[in-house]
């Protein structure tokens, strides 16, 4: 096994021993919160405790965020093995050197901002500027997207999930101040969208691991 090869298990280790353990732990407090909204609603003595929903925010903030890095993971590896060594960017094309290493700054930076913000607006501000960079980075050359298989594709897949994992922290404050419930709504459908999308990334993210390793150079 080659560095190269070897440098592409960092990222789905992260996955196995961060993202789906703290998927599976936010997926049970969510379901007893959901329960516990729906005992006291019909007027019933919930004995799920108060705490339940406080814990799934609090670690839905740290599968988010967990999330985030995790994607920044694995778009750096195939922009370092496959662009920036590959084409020895920093001699060929320094501007693009640059600007790659800038926008992952800018994006870890941007996502910080965004997970401190209390101010809607700076809010709504940081969590684009966090997507924008997830997107920017993953439109580079190297990047194994699978363009022709765009609904089977685990890089789809994960960039949907980012960015739905961002919008969950930008309206965390939405969901608990608005009355009418629509944000808690959004909140759940858009979080079994991407509860099904993680499960599809358990598929192709093992089928991608198979083909890259057998192609030098796979196509985008």
């Amino acid at each position: 096994m080659t560095l190269e090869q070897f440098s592409l298990l960092i990222h789905p280790f992260f996955v196995i021993v961060t993202v789906f353990p703290l998927l599976g732990i936010v997926f049970y407090f969510a379901w007893e919160t959901f329960q516990r909204h729906l005992q006291i609603k019909r007027g019933e003595k919930s004995k799920i405790p108060p705490s339940v929903g406080l814990n799934h925010v609090t670690i839905g903030k740290i599968l988010s965020s967990t999330v985030f890095f995790v994607t920044l993971i694995g778009l750096a590896q195939p922009l370092i093995t496959k662009n920036i060594l590959k084409n020895e960017l920093w001699a060929t094309d320094f501007f693009l050197f640059i600007f790659i290493i800038l926008i992952f700054l800018f994006s870890i930076v941007s996502f910080i901002f965004l997970y401190h913000a209390r101010v809607k607006l700076w809010r709504g501000i940081f969590a684009t500027l966090s997507g924008m960079g997830i997107v920017i980075l993953g439109s580079q050359e190297g990047i194994f997207r699978r363009s022709n298989e765009w609904y089977w594709s685990h890089y789809y897949y994960g960039i949907t999930i980012c960015l739905l994992m961002i919008f969950s922290v930008a309206i965390i404050n939405n969901i608990y101040r608005d009355k009418s419930q629509k944000w808690r709504n959004i909140h759940i459908i858009l979080n079994c969208l991407a509860l099904l999308l993680f499960i599809g990334q358990g598929f192709t993210g093992s089928r991608d691991l198979f083909e890259i390793g057998l192609w030098t150079s796979p196509p985008s």
